[in-house]
């Protein structure tokens, strides 16, 4: 029998080594991803100095802070219709959340190339399209909807908007806007990953899982278009979102299938 010799023990360690923490990494425990190869948000929560805040509790902090913030300035402003608002979209952006933590696990978990790695969470061209969907929102807000009958903003906060309840309102419509740039940019990198990149049954299975999420991260936002059924400009910029992040991820799904090592057992693969 032939001694593979120590340089290759020792790259059979490392690559099991490579495993468990890839497993421990896609299931919330154990070793976490490195910066620049997570979301800005997953980033966020582990780099405060001193504190091990783990994922289910950093999404219980961000949705009891947000909404007793909002049930809280209701009661002191008599804002109570504005409450619902903010309570619906409270819980999309931690809803959202969910979904991005999912997504990202989803991704590590099927061991794709390192190009996709850093195409999806490397680049934070998220926070840029975030950015730029939350600047049009304030666009429409205080340009564009103050020219309407009855402002989106004085139907949440009354004729004269009180400063903090100004300042919970933008907080909260951040969050929800980067979100919105979440979905759009995980959309892009799933296609382009399945243009791009052919992929064993098992690691397809899984991307399709994640595929199937960033949809679900675009229904969510459906919570909120009851609350712009008079705001159409948002309504039909809400929905048409929605219907893109499908309607992309329909078609990333359909090339990922399509390119699939080992075609003959696609038929085999269940989500």
């Amino acid at each position: 029998m032939i001694d593979p010799g120590p340089e290759r023990d020792e790259a059979a360690g490392a690559d099991a080594t490579r495993v468990t923490d890839s497993e421990r990494a896609a299931d919330g425990s154990g070793v976490m991803p490195e910066y620049g190869e997570t979301w800005v948000y997953e980033s966020i929560i582990g780099a405060l100095p001193g504190i091990d805040v783990s994922e289910r509790l950093a999404l219980v902090i961000q949705f009891t802070l947000f909404e007793v913030g909002v049930l809280v300035l209701a009661a002191v402003y008599g804002l109570w219709g504005g409450a619902v608002a903010g309570t619906v979209a409270v819980l999309v952006a931690t809803a959202g959340s969910v979904e991005m933590l999912r997504i990202s696990k989803l991704v590590r978990r099927a061991d794709p190339p390192e190009a996709y790695q850093r195409f999806i969470f490397g680049s934070s061209i998220e926070v840029v399209l975030g950015v730029l969907a939350f600047i049009a929102m304030l666009t429409y807000l205080f340009v564009l909807d103050p020219r309407s009958t009855t402002p989106l903003v004085t139907e949440i906060l009354g004729p004269e908007p009180p400063l903090l309840a100004t300042y919970l309102l933008l907080l909260v419509l951040w969050d929800v806007c980067y979100r919105i740039g979440t979905g759009w940019w995980a959309s892009v990198a799933a296609l382009w990953r399945s243009v791009k990149f052919q992929f064993s049954p098992e690691q397809t299975r899984v991307l399709a899982r994640a595929d199937l999420e960033t949809m679900g991260f675009g229904f969510i936002q459906l919570l909120l278009v009851p609350l712009l059924l008079d705001h159409t400009v948002l309504l039909v910029a809400v929905v048409g979102h929605v219907v893109a992040v499908a309607t992309v991820n329909s078609l990333s799904l359909v090339v990922l299938y399509r390119r699939t090592e080992g075609i003959g057992s696609i038929t085999n693969l269940s989500l």
